[in-house]
């Protein structure tokens, strides 16, 4: 594939980029080529909670293809949940290997599972006699230190594993700071297997920074970038600004849908809180002064939010990106 022609993937956002949030994202705005769902976890005793696995059901993910991630510690489970996921059509799953929140980590999944070398190891080589379907790993610079990768680097070179989703950073760091840039070119030339880009993807320069020092990697994973400049994706295909004429438009219908997206199954406080988490990063597209924004999270009721998105709207300087 040619470099002007990136492979662009949205990340797993928990909380965030589930299947309400993809299907009206892709439904206005091009760019991203697939996407990673937030991760499922395993259930013991070979249980399958449909209310966890909705987010990936095939028939109601319409536009944009998608991998299911799972999160898990012990190897039986993970097939067990892979193999129902084979069943529904999907020839891919995602290992996580990077979520930073503490109450994964003590539960020795996600990030925290990092300095456990040997368990990672009998992990996969159980993983890799019975599973059915491709399987990819998406993983941090280790829990604590950003050496940790290494000993598991070394494990994953014996495996047929697709491809490899590196976040830069800590689990302990969870977004802080800046990504390692350097840490990935090490990690990069240490493995043999296929690597994605994944961190502070928010803005063409970067990209064109990134895709200059890996001339090789051709794929790309973003989450932030594409929630506070949803036109992201395509301003990185493009390499160019998007104009601005008609783009407040796009970006309010695209708001209020998300709004009656989540209406059908979320009311009240609870739709306004899903809500307001969002705002954390559309606000970033605007030049408005914080104190407008501060008015959506202060609102209590459906009402109090649509008159304060509609104030932001009427108002709106043009958007900073």
């Amino acid at each position: 594939m040619k470099k002007n022609n990136p492979e662009l993937i949205l990340a797993p956002l928990h909380g965030f980029t589930d299947v309400t949030f993809r299907n009206i994202y892709s439904k206005y705005f091009p760019g991203f080529d697939e996407a990673i769902a937030p991760f499922i976890s395993t259930m013991e005793q070979n249980r399958i909670s449909l209310s966890r696995i909705r987010d990936i059901l095939p028939e109601l993910n319409l536009n944009l293809p998608v991998t299911p991630q799972i999160l898990s510690n012990s190897p039986k489970d993970f097939l067990f949940l892979a193999s129902y996921f084979s069943d529904l059509g999907y020839t891919c799953v995602n290992w996580n290997l990077g979520c930073p929140q503490l109450q994964v980590v003590k539960k020795k999944k996600g990030s925290g599972m990092l300095p456990f070398v040997d368990d990672i190891d009998a992990f996969l080589d159980i993983i890799f006699k019975e599973i059915p379907m491709d399987f990819s790993i998406k993983i941090r610079l280790g829990r604590n230190f950003p050496d940790e990768i290494y000993p598991v680097l070394k494990v994953f070179d014996n495996y047929p594993i697709k491809e490899i989703i590196l976040h830069p950073r800590t689990g302990r760091q969870f977004y802080k700071g800046k990504a390692d840039i350097n840490a990935f070119d090490s990690v990069f030339k240490e493995t043999k297997h296929r690597m994605v880009y994944n961190g502070d993807i928010t803005n063409k320069e970067f990209f064109l920074d990134i895709q200059k020092r890996f001339p090789s990697i051709n794929r790309f994973m973003i989450g932030r970038g594409a929630l506070e400049n949803p036109f992201l994706p395509l301003i990185l295909k493009n390499h160019k600004k998007i104009p601005e004429t008609g783009i407040l438009g796009i970006l309010y219908g695209f708001i209020n849908d998300l709004f009656n997206g989540y209406g059908i199954y979320l009311h009240d406080k609870r739709l306004i809180g899903k809500m307001k988490g969002f705002w954390i990063y559309f606000k970033k597209a605007f030049n408005h002064d914080r104190k407008i924004f501060k008015k959506i999270l202060l609102s209590q009721t459906e009402n109090d939010y649509k008159r304060e998105v509609n104030n932001i709207f009427s108002s709106a300087a043009k958007l900073i990106k």
